[in-house]
């Protein structure tokens, strides 16, 4: 088969298809727990000394890592504090009055509540990168609201539906733009040169799209593997890019896409869907009849059963886990320095991050590898005869 028909626009649509889909997720799932402390407060614990009058403060590296792998409403390009220099993406929510949208430049960078913007008549607040009402008391850095229920007091938190534009929601639209101008313009390029030797783009996408081919879907998916060709280099080339852009420390990479639980989630579900909708006969009756004494139908079931959705979860889990502990693994080395307080260390700590991110570099390719092999290979078990 002809690599235009994987490459065609009418293929490459599962694309944006995707964007839509992990950017309305990532709004309203996104885990922010784990970082957005303004830049302020990271570089002040980094310059933290002995001043006068004050006692020395000590560098939070747990505060710094996780400042860097989460998300958040800004891009920082340089400076901190009134230096603070970067790019606010806007803010928008669905509210008890409809939709509010505003820059998230009005919360001045604050993460633990104190700033409170007025829109449309109600109050905002951002708490640990979520947004809250801020008409309730704030607990614990969090907003939450004391109601009486059935003559008990009880305490409950109230958000709006928080449709907002983050640095991972942002870095998906700017990925999947890049792909669909990659795959459109070798698309294009394999209609107008049909018969001829690659050029330009084709010959540098090719050799790659031959390797998911040949190494990953003929292998797993036999003869039918036409079919599922347009979804395993989407989810390849996907991946790649965006651990390849997770590297990059400045704008506009620094976003930690695959890093992102609910990300790495539905892509997995993805694989869970083809894998449900393109099972046959054969596997489903492995499943629901497996190939055991009869007495112990009743225990093999269950676990048949279970087993499908333990494939797709470990998915999820390993490139979420492997991406999350390279950048974790980075910023940890880079934190060297402060924590010995002594320039001394700088050369070990910087050639150790060179090193390990050399090695990222592999481990971005090897993660998609990984996440596109094991979907072939899952998908395969479930549309192969029973002669196999």
């Amino acid at each position: 088969m002809k690599f235009s028909h994987f490459l065609t626009s009418k293929k490459s649509g599962i694309l944006a298809f995707f964007a839509v889909f992990f950017a309305f997720l990532n709004a309203n799932a996104q885990n922010h727990d784990h970082g957005q402390h303004a830049d302020s407060t990271v570089v002040e614990q980094m310059e933290a000394g002995h001043h006068e009058g004050h006692e020395e403060k000590e560098f939070d590296i747990t505060s710094f890592i996780f400042h860097h792998i989460g998300d958040s409403h800004e891009f920082h390009f340089w400076g901190h504090g009134e230096s603070w220099t970067g790019l606010y993406l806007p803010i928008i929510l669905y509210t008890h009055n409809g939709l509010v949208t505003f820059s998230a430049k009005e919360f001045h960078l604050n993460n633990d509540g104190s700033v409170v913007v007025e829109k449309a008549g109600m109050r905002f607040a951002r708490s640990h990168g979520k947004i809250y009402y801020a008409e309730e008391e704030a607990e614990h850095g969090s907003y939450v609201r004391h109601e009486q229920v059935e003559g008990q007091e009880v305490v409950t938190s109230t958000r709006p539906i928080d449709f907002s534009i983050t640095k991972n929601v942002f870095t998906i639209f700017l990925s999947v733009a890049i792909l669909l101008f990659l795959f459109l313009s070798v698309a294009k390029g394999y209609k107008k040169r049909e018969g001829k030797a690659p050029k330009g783009l084709q010959s540098v996408l090719e050799p790659i799209i031959i390797f998911v081919r040949d190494d990953i879907a003929k292998p797993n998916l036999g003869h039918k593997y036409e079919k599922y060709m347009p979804y395993l280099l989407t989810v390849f080339f996907f991946i790649w890019l965006n651990n390849m852009l997770g590297l990059v420390p400045f704008f506009p990479g620094g976003a930690n896409v695959t890093g992102n639980i609910a990300i790495t989630m539905i892509l997995a579900l993805f694989t869970l869907i083809i894998i449900l909708f393109s099972g046959n006969k054969y596997y489903w009756g492995h499943i629901f009849n497996p190939p055991v004494p009869w007495w112990l139908k009743p225990l093999m079931i269950p676990v048949e059963i279970f087993g499908i959705f333990t494939k797709p979860f470990a998915l999820m889990i390993r490139l979420f886990a492997n991406i999350t502990a390279g950048h974790i693994l980075v910023l940890s080395l880079l934190c060297l320095v402060f924590i010995f307080k002594s320039l001394a260390v700088a050369p070990v700590s910087v050639f150790f991050v060179v090193f390990i991110g050399a090695i990222e570099l592999l481990v971005a390719f090897i993660q998609a590898f990984i996440f596109t092999i094991l979907s072939a290979l899952f998908i395969g078990m479930a549309i192969e005869e029973h002669d196999h």
